[in-house]
């Protein structure tokens, strides 16, 4: 008699450990999809509404954002919900530079020219991310995948039309990027992302230095003829 109380507490222990994993795998998962509908949400809001209230947007985002990365290690598919919440971020970060984009005071048309190397900055990073100033402070935790991903994606589809220069200019942003990241690192930046951007940056440092060569030897075999 005694045995069978013993086991039926045992049982009921367990049942109650799986119930409440049970419970926190579902709050996991409803926690990622409020930051998910959050963010489908933002790209309905009309531009001049996001416009006028993007702080409070901005601010709400970054709770929702750090609220499902904490949610992933209760959930019983990570890869799947991380590959959620990458898609997620990546449109949230293109909604917020095309809001960024057009709430920029207008530039006068004339006596006013973008420098190629700027020109090649907006490119990477996206308009007017970075300046002369070589502050990227705006690259976080939460952001890093996607600023590697633009940068890498446009350096590649572009390869073949970029001079000696712009390459140097690549290669010293590059280096910021990563100078940049090692701080992210100790901010929190979460081993999922870390791998990622350690894949983007194997395919492409390779790349990079080819190309670098290839249009400096380039430049001086036509300086010759």
């Amino acid at each position: 008699m005694e045995s069978k109380k013993l086991l039926l507490g045992v049982a009921v222990i367990a049942l109650g450990f799986t119930s409440c994993k049970d419970e926190k795998a579902e709050q996991a998962e409803k926690t990622v999809d409020s930051y998910v509908m959050y963010v489908d949400s933002v790209g309905n809001v009309a531009a001049e509404d996001a416009k006028g209230n993007w702080q409070g947007i901005e601010a709400t985002y970054e709770l929702k954002s750090g609220e499902a990365e904490a949610a992933i290690a209760n959930m019983k598919d990570n890869a799947k919900a991380q590959e959620r919440l990458d898609a997620s971020r990546a449109k949230y970060e293109a909604l917020k530079a095309k809001y960024e984009a057009e709430k920029a005071p207008e530039q006068p048309t004339t006596d006013v020219t973008i420098s190629s190397k700027q020109q090649l900055r907006n490119a990477l990073f996206g308009q007017g991310k970075i300046g002369d100033d070589m502050n990227f402070s705006w690259v976080n935790a939460a952001n890093i995948h996607s600023v590697y991903q633009q940068f890498i994606h446009t350096a590649e589809d572009n390869k073949d039309s970029y001079t000696r220069e712009d390459w140097d200019e690549i290669k010293l942003m590059y280096e910021a990027l990563d100078s940049r990241k090692n701080t992210v690192e100790k901010e929190g930046l979460s081993s999922e992302d870390n791998r990622k951007i350690a894949a983007l940056k194997f395919k492409f440092a390779p790349m990079l230095k080819v190309n670098r060569m290839g249009a400096k030897s380039g430049e001086m075999k036509r300086a010759k003829e």
